[in-house]
């Protein structure tokens, strides 16, 4: 595979998504999850360069931090990686700390809402 440059677009619906510039006409991408091959990995041809898919299966979801590294399968060269975070661990976090305060914002301002509109 020529030089390469993987570059990452997106996370939706359980797939991750990124953009292969420099791969060559017809580039093999693996995806690994500690030392496991990860299935359904699409690789489409675009305008300058390939469109990737990996499907995240769920029984990857699990405590802690999960790391997938995208590599080119012929070389091994590492060319990306994604993880996600879920569970307790999650729950030090200070994003999932604003989430909930956020939450708890949105809850308030209902009952706010609600208040004012029966005091009227």
């Amino acid at each position: 595979m020529a030089e390469a440059t993987l570059t990452a677009t997106r996370l939706q619906g359980g797939v991750w998504e990124g953009w292969l510039a420099g791969g060559g006409d017809d580039p093999k991408i693996a995806a690994t999850h500690l030392d496991r091959d990860l299935p359904g990995i699409e690789v489409a041809p675009g305008d300058g360069g390939h469109r990737v898919r990996v499907p995240v299966p769920a029984e990857l979801l699990s405590d802690g931090m999960q790391t997938v590294v995208l590599s080119d399968a012929a070389t091994g060269a590492r060319l990306a990686s994604f993880a996600i975070l879920a569970g307790d661990a999650l729950s030090e976090d200070i994003r999932a700390e604003v989430d909930l305060l956020r939450a708890e914002l949105d809850m308030l301002k209902r009952a706010f809402r609600r208040h004012c509109a029966a005091a009227e």
